[in-house]
Protein backbone atom coordinates (compact mmCIF):
# COMPACT_ATOMS: atom_id res chain seq x y z
CA UNK A 1 0.00 0.00 0.00
CA UNK A 2 1.92 3.51 -0.68
CA UNK A 3 1.70 5.96 1.73
CA UNK A 4 0.16 9.00 0.58
CA UNK A 5 3.06 11.05 1.76
CA UNK A 6 3.95 14.47 -0.35
CA UNK A 7 6.17 13.33 -2.49
CA UNK A 8 9.20 15.70 -1.20
CA UNK A 9 8.65 13.61 2.23
CA UNK A 10 9.03 10.08 1.27
CA UNK A 11 12.97 10.28 0.95
CA UNK A 12 13.16 11.17 4.53
CA UNK A 13 10.59 8.16 5.39
CA UNK A 14 12.66 5.83 3.25
CA UNK A 15 15.66 6.94 5.47
CA UNK A 16 14.16 5.67 8.53
CA UNK A 17 13.45 2.45 7.59
CA UNK A 18 16.76 1.00 8.88
CA UNK A 19 15.94 2.08 12.19
CA UNK A 20 12.11 0.80 11.94
CA UNK A 21 13.39 -2.23 11.35
CA UNK A 22 16.06 -2.68 14.19
CA UNK A 23 12.87 -2.86 16.70
CA UNK A 24 10.81 -5.20 15.41
CA UNK A 25 7.69 -6.59 16.66
CA UNK A 26 10.03 -9.03 19.26
CA UNK A 27 11.46 -6.28 20.05
CA UNK A 28 8.22 -4.11 21.15
CA UNK A 29 6.14 -7.27 22.59
CA UNK A 30 9.18 -7.65 25.27
CA UNK A 31 9.58 -4.05 26.27
CA UNK A 32 5.48 -4.09 26.54
CA UNK A 33 6.31 -7.56 28.61
CA UNK A 34 8.66 -5.88 30.46
CA UNK A 35 7.17 -2.10 31.20
CA UNK A 36 10.18 -0.74 30.90
CA UNK A 37 11.33 1.75 28.50
CA UNK A 38 13.12 1.36 25.33
CA UNK A 39 16.53 2.92 25.94
CA UNK A 40 18.06 1.22 22.88
CA UNK A 41 14.83 2.73 20.87
CA UNK A 42 15.59 6.25 21.67
CA UNK A 43 19.57 6.40 21.89
CA UNK A 44 19.24 4.80 17.89
CA UNK A 45 16.75 8.32 17.37
CA UNK A 46 19.00 10.49 19.09
CA UNK A 47 22.51 9.33 17.67
CA UNK A 48 20.98 9.05 14.17
CA UNK A 49 19.60 13.31 14.76
CA UNK A 50 15.97 12.37 14.40
CA UNK A 51 14.76 13.96 18.01
CA UNK A 52 17.02 16.82 17.31
CA UNK A 53 15.33 17.89 13.49
CA UNK A 54 13.31 20.53 14.95
CA UNK A 55 16.31 22.26 16.44
CA UNK A 56 17.69 25.05 14.27
CA UNK A 57 21.13 24.06 12.48
CA UNK A 58 22.87 27.15 14.07
CA UNK A 59 22.72 24.71 17.60
CA UNK A 60 23.36 21.63 15.60
CA UNK A 61 20.19 20.50 15.26
CA UNK A 62 18.87 19.26 11.55
CA UNK A 63 17.16 22.46 11.22
CA UNK A 64 13.88 21.33 9.96
CA UNK A 65 10.05 21.75 9.93
CA UNK A 66 6.77 19.91 11.90
CA UNK A 67 5.63 18.76 8.87
CA UNK A 68 9.62 16.98 8.84
CA UNK A 69 8.97 15.66 12.46
CA UNK A 70 5.32 14.49 11.40
CA UNK A 71 7.19 12.52 8.38
CA UNK A 72 9.42 11.09 11.48
CA UNK A 73 6.80 10.22 13.96
CA UNK A 74 4.10 8.72 11.27
CA UNK A 75 6.63 6.69 9.25
CA UNK A 76 7.72 4.80 13.11
CA UNK A 77 4.31 4.17 13.42
CA UNK A 78 3.70 2.64 10.78
CA UNK A 79 6.37 0.15 11.10
CA UNK A 80 5.35 -0.87 14.41
CA UNK A 81 7.37 1.19 17.09
CA UNK A 82 6.25 3.22 19.67
CA UNK A 83 7.19 6.73 19.44
CA UNK A 84 5.49 7.80 22.36
CA UNK A 85 9.12 7.34 24.14
CA UNK A 86 10.66 9.74 22.04
CA UNK A 87 8.40 12.19 21.02
CA UNK A 88 8.39 14.97 23.87
CA UNK A 89 11.59 16.41 22.83
CA UNK A 90 10.36 16.87 19.37
CA UNK A 91 7.11 19.14 20.97
CA UNK A 92 8.85 20.78 23.94
CA UNK A 93 10.61 22.72 21.49
CA UNK A 94 7.94 24.49 20.17
CA UNK A 95 7.57 26.42 23.60
CA UNK A 96 11.62 26.72 24.02
CA UNK A 97 12.02 27.81 20.74
CA UNK A 98 9.59 30.33 20.51
CA UNK A 99 9.50 31.65 23.60
CA UNK A 100 12.93 30.78 25.45
CA UNK A 101 15.75 33.44 24.97
CA UNK A 102 18.65 33.51 22.84
CA UNK A 103 20.96 32.54 26.31
CA UNK A 104 18.44 29.34 27.02
CA UNK A 105 18.86 27.82 23.57
CA UNK A 106 22.68 28.62 24.07
CA UNK A 107 22.53 27.07 27.15
CA UNK A 108 20.57 24.04 26.16
CA UNK A 109 20.27 22.88 22.28
CA UNK A 110 23.42 22.11 21.35
CA UNK A 111 23.59 19.70 24.24
CA UNK A 112 19.98 18.26 23.48
CA UNK A 113 20.99 18.03 19.71
CA UNK A 114 24.20 16.22 20.18
CA UNK A 115 22.39 13.76 22.51
CA UNK A 116 23.92 14.94 25.98
CA UNK A 117 20.78 16.14 27.22
CA UNK A 118 17.33 15.28 27.08
CA UNK A 119 14.33 17.21 27.18
CA UNK A 120 11.18 14.44 27.73
CA UNK A 121 8.98 15.76 30.01
CA UNK A 122 6.62 18.27 30.54
CA UNK A 123 4.62 18.98 33.82
CA UNK A 124 1.35 20.28 33.14
CA UNK A 125 -1.45 18.66 34.73
CA UNK A 126 -2.50 18.45 38.29
CA UNK A 127 -4.77 15.53 40.13
CA UNK A 128 -6.86 18.30 41.54
CA UNK A 129 -7.35 20.60 37.98
CA UNK A 130 -6.95 17.75 35.07
CA UNK A 131 -8.58 19.43 31.51
CA UNK A 132 -8.71 22.93 33.53
CA UNK A 133 -5.63 24.23 33.00
CA UNK A 134 -6.33 27.06 34.55
CA UNK A 135 -6.75 25.61 38.36
CA UNK A 136 -3.31 24.11 38.89
CA UNK A 137 -1.95 25.23 41.99
CA UNK A 138 1.73 24.45 41.95
CA UNK A 139 3.26 28.00 42.41
CA UNK A 140 6.50 29.31 42.18
CA UNK A 141 7.36 32.13 44.52
CA UNK A 142 10.44 34.51 43.52
CA UNK A 143 13.00 34.62 46.31
CA UNK A 144 15.96 37.05 44.65
CA UNK A 145 17.37 35.11 41.83
CA UNK A 146 15.67 31.97 42.27
CA UNK A 147 12.03 30.79 42.14
CA UNK A 148 10.83 28.77 44.66
CA UNK A 149 8.12 26.15 43.94
CA UNK A 150 5.91 23.51 45.56
CA UNK A 151 2.91 21.92 44.04
CA UNK A 152 2.34 18.36 42.42
CA UNK A 153 1.89 16.93 39.31
CA UNK A 154 0.72 14.09 37.77
CA UNK A 155 0.43 12.04 34.34
CA UNK A 156 4.24 13.34 33.84
CA UNK A 157 6.21 11.10 31.71
CA UNK A 158 9.28 9.96 30.99
CA UNK A 159 10.82 11.95 34.52
CA UNK A 160 12.64 9.19 34.83
CA UNK A 161 14.70 9.02 31.94
CA UNK A 162 14.62 13.13 31.04
CA UNK A 163 17.31 15.41 32.05
CA UNK A 164 14.91 18.74 31.69
CA UNK A 165 11.23 19.32 32.17
CA UNK A 166 8.77 22.31 31.15
CA UNK A 167 7.16 23.11 34.32
CA UNK A 168 3.91 25.08 34.17
CA UNK A 169 3.20 27.03 37.21
CA UNK A 170 1.36 29.57 38.88
CA UNK A 171 3.35 32.45 40.24
CA UNK A 172 -0.18 34.46 40.95
CA UNK A 173 -2.66 32.82 42.43
CA UNK A 174 -5.98 32.09 40.70
CA UNK A 175 -7.90 34.02 42.76
CA UNK A 176 -5.56 37.15 42.42
CA UNK A 177 -5.96 37.32 38.60
CA UNK A 178 -8.83 39.24 36.02
CA UNK A 179 -8.08 36.79 33.60
CA UNK A 180 -7.97 32.69 34.91
CA UNK A 181 -4.82 32.13 31.86
CA UNK A 182 -3.33 35.14 33.55
CA UNK A 183 -0.63 34.51 36.05
CA UNK A 184 1.03 31.16 34.98
CA UNK A 185 4.64 31.04 34.07
CA UNK A 186 7.11 28.32 32.29
CA UNK A 187 10.19 27.16 34.11
CA UNK A 188 12.81 25.06 32.77
CA UNK A 189 13.77 22.72 35.15
CA UNK A 190 16.89 20.30 35.36
CA UNK A 191 15.66 17.26 36.77
CA UNK A 192 19.09 15.25 37.75
CA UNK A 193 19.84 17.08 40.75
CA UNK A 194 15.67 17.63 41.85
CA UNK A 195 15.36 14.53 41.93
CA UNK A 196 18.69 13.56 43.82
CA UNK A 197 18.09 16.19 46.22
CA UNK A 198 14.50 14.94 47.28
CA UNK A 199 12.96 18.28 45.53
CA UNK A 200 10.75 16.07 43.50
CA UNK A 201 9.33 13.07 44.23
CA UNK A 202 8.30 10.82 41.27
CA UNK A 203 5.51 8.13 41.77
CA UNK A 204 5.52 5.90 39.13
CA UNK A 205 1.42 4.96 37.59
CA UNK A 206 1.37 1.87 36.41
CA UNK A 207 -1.20 1.71 33.53
CA UNK A 208 -2.85 -0.23 30.79
CA UNK A 209 -0.12 0.75 28.12
CA UNK A 210 3.58 0.99 28.64
CA UNK A 211 3.45 4.79 28.67
CA UNK A 212 5.92 5.83 31.84
CA UNK A 213 4.26 7.99 33.96
CA UNK A 214 4.23 9.81 37.10
CA UNK A 215 2.97 11.65 39.90
CA UNK A 216 5.03 14.28 41.13
CA UNK A 217 5.50 15.92 44.29
CA UNK A 218 7.02 19.26 44.55
CA UNK A 219 8.69 20.41 47.38
CA UNK A 220 11.00 23.82 47.89
CA UNK A 221 12.14 23.34 44.32
CA UNK A 222 14.90 26.25 43.66
CA UNK A 223 14.96 26.83 39.98
CA UNK A 224 17.30 29.97 38.89
CA UNK A 225 14.98 33.01 37.86
CA UNK A 226 16.80 33.01 34.09
CA UNK A 227 15.06 29.41 33.39
CA UNK A 228 12.15 31.51 33.69
CA UNK A 229 10.48 30.95 29.82
CA UNK A 230 9.43 34.28 27.78
CA UNK A 231 7.58 36.55 30.38
CA UNK A 232 6.23 35.84 34.36
CA UNK A 233 2.50 35.42 34.53
CA UNK A 234 2.25 34.38 30.52
CA UNK A 235 3.50 31.11 30.60
CA UNK A 236 -0.02 29.58 29.61
CA UNK A 237 0.24 31.07 25.92
CA UNK A 238 3.33 29.68 25.86
CA UNK A 239 2.76 26.47 26.77
CA UNK A 240 -0.43 26.60 23.79
CA UNK A 241 2.41 26.68 20.97
CA UNK A 242 4.05 23.99 22.59
CA UNK A 243 0.55 22.11 22.70
CA UNK A 244 0.20 23.25 19.07
CA UNK A 245 3.42 21.37 17.98
CA UNK A 246 2.05 18.63 20.44
CA UNK A 247 -1.21 17.94 18.56
CA UNK A 248 0.79 17.93 14.78
CA UNK A 249 3.09 15.39 15.67
CA UNK A 250 0.80 12.91 18.04
CA UNK A 251 -1.51 13.15 15.38
CA UNK A 252 0.93 11.97 12.87
CA UNK A 253 1.58 9.57 15.05
CA UNK A 254 -2.29 8.22 15.42
CA UNK A 255 -2.24 8.39 11.56
CA UNK A 256 0.98 6.27 11.19
CA UNK A 257 -0.29 3.92 13.92
CA UNK A 258 -3.80 3.28 11.82
CA UNK A 259 -1.94 2.86 8.99
CA UNK A 260 -0.39 0.10 10.61
CA UNK A 261 -3.38 -1.76 11.37
CA UNK A 262 -4.82 -1.55 8.30
CA UNK A 263 -1.84 -2.65 6.64
CA UNK A 264 -1.41 -5.73 8.87
CA UNK A 265 -5.41 -6.32 7.93
CA UNK A 266 -5.27 -6.07 4.90
CA UNK A 267 -2.18 -8.22 4.58
CA UNK A 268 -4.53 -10.61 6.61
CA UNK A 269 -7.55 -10.56 5.28
CA UNK A 270 -6.05 -11.56 1.94
CA UNK A 271 -4.02 -14.84 3.07
CA UNK A 272 -6.78 -16.08 6.10
CA UNK A 273 -9.24 -18.27 4.04
CA UNK A 274 -12.42 -19.87 6.05
CA UNK A 275 -15.61 -21.90 3.95
CA UNK A 276 -12.89 -21.90 1.25
CA UNK A 277 -11.83 -18.33 0.11
CA UNK A 278 -10.21 -15.19 1.72
CA UNK A 279 -11.75 -13.52 4.07
CA UNK A 280 -10.90 -10.02 2.55
CA UNK A 281 -13.52 -11.03 0.09
CA UNK A 282 -16.49 -10.55 2.75
CA UNK A 283 -17.81 -6.58 2.86
CA UNK A 284 -17.84 -7.19 6.79
CA UNK A 285 -14.56 -7.25 6.74
CA UNK A 286 -13.93 -4.79 3.39
CA UNK A 287 -16.00 -1.98 4.89
CA UNK A 288 -14.46 -1.00 8.16
CA UNK A 289 -11.26 -1.21 6.65
CA UNK A 290 -11.89 1.16 3.75
CA UNK A 291 -14.00 3.46 6.16
CA UNK A 292 -11.12 3.26 8.52
CA UNK A 293 -8.92 4.20 5.84
CA UNK A 294 -10.39 6.56 4.30
CA UNK A 295 -10.63 8.57 7.42
CA UNK A 296 -7.14 8.04 7.74
CA UNK A 297 -6.58 9.92 4.95
CA UNK A 298 -9.13 13.08 5.58
CA UNK A 299 -6.63 13.88 8.87
CA UNK A 300 -4.20 13.69 7.65
CA UNK A 301 -4.95 16.29 5.18
CA UNK A 302 -6.11 18.27 8.17
CA UNK A 303 -2.74 17.45 9.69
CA UNK A 304 -0.81 18.94 6.90
CA UNK A 305 -3.05 22.24 7.24
CA UNK A 306 -2.80 22.62 10.77
CA UNK A 307 1.68 22.18 10.12
CA UNK A 308 1.45 24.64 7.07
CA UNK A 309 0.11 27.29 9.08
CA UNK A 310 1.96 26.39 12.33
CA UNK A 311 5.17 27.02 10.29
CA UNK A 312 4.28 30.37 9.05
CA UNK A 313 3.92 31.42 12.67
CA UNK A 314 0.67 30.87 12.84
CA UNK A 315 -1.37 29.38 16.67
CA UNK A 316 -4.28 27.24 14.33
CA UNK A 317 -6.30 25.86 16.86
CA UNK A 318 -9.34 24.77 15.01
CA UNK A 319 -7.02 22.64 12.81
CA UNK A 320 -5.15 21.43 15.54
CA UNK A 321 -7.95 20.58 17.40
CA UNK A 322 -9.57 18.79 14.35
CA UNK A 323 -6.37 17.15 13.44
CA UNK A 324 -6.44 15.67 16.81
CA UNK A 325 -9.90 14.95 16.95
CA UNK A 326 -10.11 13.36 13.45
CA UNK A 327 -6.96 11.19 13.99
CA UNK A 328 -7.63 9.47 17.08
CA UNK A 329 -11.11 8.78 16.07
CA UNK A 330 -9.94 7.06 12.82
CA UNK A 331 -6.97 5.21 14.51
CA UNK A 332 -9.52 3.58 16.91
CA UNK A 333 -11.86 3.03 14.12
CA UNK A 334 -8.58 0.90 12.68
CA UNK A 335 -8.07 -0.65 15.34
CA UNK A 336 -11.22 -2.44 15.87
CA UNK A 337 -11.00 -3.38 12.67
CA UNK A 338 -8.34 -5.04 12.22
CA UNK A 339 -9.39 -6.90 15.64
CA UNK A 340 -12.47 -7.95 14.23
CA UNK A 341 -10.27 -9.26 11.05
CA UNK A 342 -8.03 -10.98 13.45
CA UNK A 343 -10.42 -12.57 15.19
CA UNK A 344 -9.34 -14.78 17.79
CA UNK A 345 -5.66 -14.25 16.65
CA UNK A 346 -5.98 -10.54 17.42
CA UNK A 347 -5.69 -11.27 21.11
CA UNK A 348 -2.46 -13.58 20.87
CA UNK A 349 0.50 -11.47 21.89
CA UNK A 350 2.63 -13.04 19.14
CA UNK A 351 0.36 -11.22 16.16
CA UNK A 352 1.57 -7.39 17.63
CA UNK A 353 -2.43 -6.27 17.56
CA UNK A 354 -3.06 -6.95 21.10
CA UNK A 355 -0.29 -4.39 22.23
CA UNK A 356 -1.46 -1.92 19.85
CA UNK A 357 -5.14 -2.27 20.64
CA UNK A 358 -4.12 -0.90 24.32
CA UNK A 359 -1.90 1.54 22.58
CA UNK A 360 -5.28 3.15 20.42
CA UNK A 361 -7.91 3.82 23.09
CA UNK A 362 -5.49 6.10 24.67
CA UNK A 363 -5.79 9.13 22.08
CA UNK A 364 -8.92 9.81 22.54
CA UNK A 365 -8.67 10.54 26.17
CA UNK A 366 -5.25 12.31 26.34
CA UNK A 367 -3.09 14.34 26.32
CA UNK A 368 -6.69 16.04 26.14
CA UNK A 369 -10.15 14.34 25.89
CA UNK A 370 -11.71 14.69 22.72
CA UNK A 371 -14.85 16.52 24.47
CA UNK A 372 -12.80 18.89 25.57
CA UNK A 373 -11.29 19.13 21.35
CA UNK A 374 -15.29 19.52 20.57
CA UNK A 375 -16.13 22.05 23.45
CA UNK A 376 -12.84 24.10 21.98
CA UNK A 377 -14.09 24.14 18.28
CA UNK A 378 -18.37 24.62 19.52
CA UNK A 379 -16.89 27.56 21.63
CA UNK A 380 -13.79 29.03 19.33
CA UNK A 381 -15.21 28.60 16.17
CA UNK A 382 -19.02 27.77 15.72
CA UNK A 383 -19.37 30.80 18.55
CA UNK A 384 -21.66 28.60 20.57
CA UNK A 385 -21.85 29.34 24.00
CA UNK A 386 -19.53 27.85 26.20
CA UNK A 387 -20.35 25.10 28.37
CA UNK A 388 -17.47 25.75 30.69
Amino acid sequence: MTSNLPEHHQALADALSGIAKQFDQAYWTEVDAAQRYPDEFVKALTEAGWLAVLIPEEYGGGGGTISDAAVIMETLERAGCSTGAAHAQMYTMGTVLRHGSEEQKRRYLPDIAAGKLRLQSFGVTEPDAGSDTTRIRTFARREGDHYVVNGSKIFTSRVQHSDLMLLLCRTTRYEDVTRKHDGMSVLLVELREAIDTGQIEARPIRTMVNHETNELTIRDLRVPAENLIGQEGKGFRYILSGMNAERILVSSEYIGAGLYFIDRATAYANEREVFGRPIGKNQGIQFPLAQAYANLQAASLMRWQAAKLFEEGQNPAFEVNACKLLASQALWAAANAAMDTFGGYGVAEEYGIERRFREARLPTIAPISNNIVLAQIAHGTLGLPKSY
